[in-house]
């Protein structure tokens, strides 16, 4: 074997090795433009509690309010509807309307944790803008939001009869979420063991 046919593979080694961030480029590119032109909501965070069982949570009232705190064992045999808020999110206030007119409908219960907020600041928020919810849980660390796989506030739960989280919305619920989203779900979870 001559030195030159020994020298060949070597040299077409790196010319292959010129072209792998190219075609790994190109790779990205493809799943970009699928995501892309998909349809999926990318604003979207799927959540793995869906169909399981609500996490287990014995939260304190909030003081000056009269009401429960939050229990999970509570939430078996009954519809639950249960809003993470904080008085210092802003989106929070967006929504507050939207879930005083949800807290009209008694077929469910309509449960607030108030998440990392000062006990003052949330009763002055509920004093000033009105108070929706049957019972109200203080999450002042923010564990109990980890266990719910809380992103941010506002977030919004569907608890069915069963005990088990049956739907989740992120960010703050308006009119058209409402109707398009959330009472569909309630509905669902309502009719489900009747």
């Amino acid at each position: 074997m001559s030195v030159d046919e020994a020298e060949a593979p070597s040299r077409r080694r790196p010319r292959l090795l010129v072209f792998l961030p190219l075609l790994a480029f190109m790779a990205l590119g493809a799943v970009f433009l699928l995501q892309l032109f998909s349809g999926h909501d990318v604003s979207e965070i799927p959540s793995v509690l869906i169909g399981q069982p609500a996490p287990q949570a014995k939260l304190a009232p909030l003081d000056g309010t009269g009401l429960p705190g939050i229990d999970s064992a509570a939430f078996n045999g009954k519809v639950t509807v249960l809003n993470v808020w904080a008085s210092w999110c802003a989106p929070c206030r967006e929504e507050h309307p939207v879930l005083l007119g949800l807290s009209q409908d008694k077929r469910f219960s309509l449960q607030g944790m108030n998440y990392k907020d000062k006990p003052e600041n949330a009763s002055e928020f509920l004093g000033a803008l009105g108070n929706p919810y049957a019972a109200i849980g203080v999450d002042p660390s923010g564990r109990t939001g980890i266990d719910w796989g809380v992103y941010g506030v506002p977030e919004t739960f569907v608890i069915g009869k069963d005990g088990k989280i049956a739907f989740k919305h992120v960010g703050p619920l308006s009119d058209s979420a409402v109707a398009s989203e959330l009472m569909p779900q309630i509905e669902k979870a309502l009719a489900a063991g009747s």
